[in-house]
């Protein structure tokens, strides 16, 4: 019996082992390996001669509670990295494609640059920065929520020196030189400063605790990425209803989002940085390493192509909202439903993102990353260029096409830029490369397409009116320029098809 007994316990062994290999190719995990092992479990119980029939009943009854846990806990990952990502963007949604318009309001029109800018100056270095302290000293949970609870003093103390500012407008006192309006920008570039890096840290958390439950990052994680355009969809819908667009209550729901998120991040799946005892070098302690992902000519033109089209990210961003409400000013199309409500019809950008994002592990698998970043970077060509043929009256369904088209330019090259990384580095230093991709996009390459976008469109700007049809060609012409050059440059292989 002694030998029945340990026959089956190896046979279970092995078959865990079984399972566990065939499903990282062709089966969703932890459903097959849960049920498997309950399985062997309850043949193991039934066939032990150590236990008592009368206890058998029990030890039957547990084996399937622990399944039905194992099978709960699959469940609750992928809820709770949907609610994370929901989260996290729900705090940018609030703000980013309508503070332009609130800025033209309190007279600051000609900072619009700067205020998208300071995003990509600050990505420059606080993504790395967080990245290298989550890959060495902090869990990246950890990290991400503390980014949070301080983006969120931050905004508050923003949005309380807004109110001042905008009691000074409705009194007749200028903006311009005053001490609440000198605050705004610094105030709120240190609420940017901690909020930029947690977009890489909401990665490698969720990439983290993906591959430690042996799921397929290309397969599962879009689906929960999802939920991040969700969220930042549901803060500008609630922020253009309520009537926030123009004043500095964007500030406060971007501020009571990042609170949750920080409460939140506490029950978020545990992120072990390296644990490395050894001494090693300053390159080695900082995480300085992962700019050595430069020496391979792959990775560098990968990086190099990023900061170019990192470019176009925030144009949209900070100049849609101001263009189209500018069309306020002509009677034709002032009581149009786009210059009432421009966020809403900005929102079918990120609503377009949803159906976008479910078709990168599509286009990923049969295209690789070169053809689906080619496609996003001319994807960004429609997106200028139907924004310059358009106008919220007869030619709003060339908006509406432009909207569309803005879930490819941007998921097609954030999402899969970001898979690449991540299957392009070693581990001990993925979040620190995620952090990389962030300093080049949104970081050297949104900050240098910001200002030189404020610059041409202060260029095309003539006693306070705007000739946007050109500004939007200008930037289409770059996006087009761009496209063709990396279809001549990048080759990648070896992680180009997944």
């Amino acid at each position: 019996m002694v030998i029945r007994l340990k026959t089956c316990h190896k046979l279970r062994c092995k078959f865990s082992d079984l399972i566990l290999h065939l499903d990282q190719e062709y089966m969703f995990f932890l459903q097959h390996y849960a049920f498997f092992i309950t399985l062997s479990d309850l043949l193991f119980v039934n066939n032990s001669i150590s236990i008592k029939k009368g206890a058998r009943a029990y030890y039957i009854s547990t084996i399937i509670l622990n399944f039905v846990e194992k099978i709960l806990i699959i469940m609750n990952l992928k809820i709770r990295l949907s609610l994370m990502n929901f989260l996290e963007f729900a705090v940018w949604g609030a703000y980013l494609t309508s503070m332009g318009t609130y800025l033209v309001k309190i007279g600051m029109a000609d900072q619009i640059g700067w205020f998208y800018a300071v995003q990509g100056i600050v990505s420059i270095f606080m993504p790395a920065i967080m990245g290298i302290v989550a890959d060495r000293w902090m869990p990246a949970q950890r990290l991400l929520g503390l980014c949070h609870l301080l983006a969120a003093i931050f905004m508050f103390a923003t949005a309380y020196y807004g109110f001042v500012a905008m009691g000074q407008i409705q009194g007749g006192t200028s903006v311009a030189g005053t001490f609440a309006g000198s605050m705004i920008f610094p105030l709120y570039s240190l609420s940017v400063a901690f909020y930029m890096p947690t977009l890489a840290l909401s990665n490698s958390v969720a990439y983290t605790a993906l591959t430690q439950a042996n799921m397929d990052t290309v397969k599962d994680f879009p689906p929960i990425r999802v939920f991040g355009t969700v969220g930042f969809i549901c803060t500008m819908w609630f922020v253009d209803l309520m009537g926030f667009q123009p004043n500095q209550n964007q500030f406060v729901v971007s501020g009571i989002f990042s609170v949750i998120l920080f409460l939140y991040s506490f029950t978020l799946p545990a992120c072990p940085t390296s644990g490395v005892t050894e001494r090693k070098s300053v390159a080695d302690q900082l995480g300085l390493r992962a700019f050595s992902l430069f020496k391979q000519k792959k990775m560098a033109i990968f990086f190099f192509f990023s900061m170019l089209l990192g470019v176009s990210l925030q144009i949209t961003n900070g100049f849609a909202n101001p263009f189209i409400t500018s069309f306020e000013s002509i009677p034709e199309y002032a009581d149009t439903f786009g210059v009432n409500h421009a966020n809403i019809l900005i929102s079918l950008s990120q609503i377009s993102e949803t159906c976008c994002i479910l078709l990168i592990p599509f286009f990923m698998k049969r295209f690789g990353i070169k053809n689906v970043m080619l496609i996003a970077m001319f994807a960004w060509v429609l997106r200028f260029g139907l924004f310059g043929l358009g106008n919220p009256g007869s030619g709003v369904w060339l908006f509406v096409l432009s909207m569309i088209v803005y879930g490819v330019a941007f998921d097609f090259f954030n999402i899969s830029g970001s898979l690449f990384v991540d299957k392009s580095t070693d581990v001990h230093m993925r979040s620190s490369a995620q952090g990389l991709f962030m300093l080049m996009t949104n970081g050297i390459g949104a900050t240098v397409g910001t200002l030189s976008a404020q610059a041409i469109v202060n260029h095309f700007t003539v006693d306070g009116v705007t000739n946007w049809q050109t500004c939007w060609y200008v930037f289409a012409a770059y996006a087009l320029v761009v496209g063709v050059a990396f279809a001549i440059v990048f080759h990648p292989k070896g992680v180009d098809k997944e």
